[in-house]
């Protein structure tokens, strides 16, 4: 299960999926937050066929292809197996995934020489003597990101660690990843579980830990974004400001079990020289499509960074619309 965090690095990531696939021989599930990123356009720097076929172990891609069901050498797959066998069988997978952490970061390494990013199993970004930091995957990590450009300049030292390869999860490389001078640890995660003790990756942040340098941290859990909730540089920074509740949640007003934090005023991290829009329409009346088309002339015809969001309910045709369209000249430089 890979993980990526913006329009970008799906385009340079899905690479690294498909590759380690071929070569590691476990299929993956390469996944992004459906709509904050699925609906989003975006102006991205794409990847030349070329490039990719340089990338490609071959061989791999023939012992692939010689595995397929041949009539020419014909072998036995999928038998019905009495308990006993099927364990046994089950367990036989196992070296296949030990050895997926290396080799996807083997293919992270080859996507960085070519376009000359820094991707890893678990990148950290922030202070290197953070004493907070957030642990999270998908399209927070970018407003966590102007988040930390804020607060730093405000002289905290806060950080974050963006989780790429969430399964298998590499414990040794979540370790290396976080800065020694951490004290207190808050996981991130886009779900509700009730019942548990925690989320997914809280509850396997706090596995990774136990027995390392960072065995007596503290570790809080939160959630974020349920329901398209929007996250804000302000609830971001509430996460940081949170020392001792935990679970806790952002981006609603939890009136019934009281687990929602604080939040102080909005900020403004948004770059200057940044022009934002927003368009209210009603569903049907052709907002949103007149938009895309807009915004996709602008990113194609201009040397304009462009992005643009679309945010429509379940009631369709008569429902609100907004149409949220983001235009800055500094292309090196883009808004998230």
């Amino acid at each position: 299960m890979l993980c990526e965090s913006s329009v970008q690095e799906v385009m340079d990531l899905t690479v690294v999926a498909h590759m380690a696939a071929i070569k590691g021989k476990v299929p993956f599930i390469n996944f992004f937050d459906g709509f904050r990123t699925s609906h989003e356009i975006q102006k991205i720097e794409t990847w030349d066929y070329e490039d990719l076929k340089e990338m490609v172990d071959m061989d791999a891609v023939d012992a692939f292809r010689k595995n397929a069901l041949n009539p020419n050498h014909p072998c036995q797959r999928g038998s019905a197996q009495n308990p006993d066998i099927f364990f046994q069988a089950r367990e036989a997978c196992n070296p296949y995934y030990d050895a997926l952490p290396a080799i996807v970061q083997e293919y992270m390494d080859k996507v960085n020489a070519k376009i000359g990013t820094d991707y890893k199993l678990f990148n950290y970004y922030g202070a290197a003597d953070a004493e907070h930091i957030i642990i999270s995957m998908g399209s927070v990590n970018d407003t966590i990101e102007e988040t930390i450009d804020y607060m730093a300049k405000q002289g905290q030292k806060v950080g974050v660690v963006k989780v790429r390869l969430y399964r298998p999860f590499c414990a040794q490389a979540l370790v290396d990843a976080i800065p020694d001078s951490v004290k207190v640890i808050s996981v991130l995660d886009r779900t509700k579980e009730p019942g548990s003790l925690g989320e997914p990756l809280y509850l396997d942040v706090v596995a990774a830990l136990r027995g390392t340098k960072f065995d007596q941290v503290k570790i809080l859990t939160g959630r974020y974004g349920l329901g398209s909730k929007d996250t804000t540089p302000a609830q971001i920074v509430a996460v940081y400001d949170n020392t001792t509740k935990s679970p806790f949640t952002i981006g609603i007003v939890d009136d019934v079990t009281n687990l929602s934090l604080e939040l102080g005023a909005p900020l403004v991290t948004t770059p200057e020289g940044t022009t934002n829009c927003k368009f209210w329409g009603l569903g049907a009346d052709g907002t949103v499509g007149a938009n895309k088309n807009s915004i996709k002339i602008i990113g194609d015809n201009t040397d304009m960074y462009a992005q643009a969001y679309f945010d429509y309910d379940s009631k369709k045709s008569g429902g609100v619309t907004m149409s949220t369209c983001v235009l800055d000249i500094l292309q090196s430089n883009p808004p998230t």
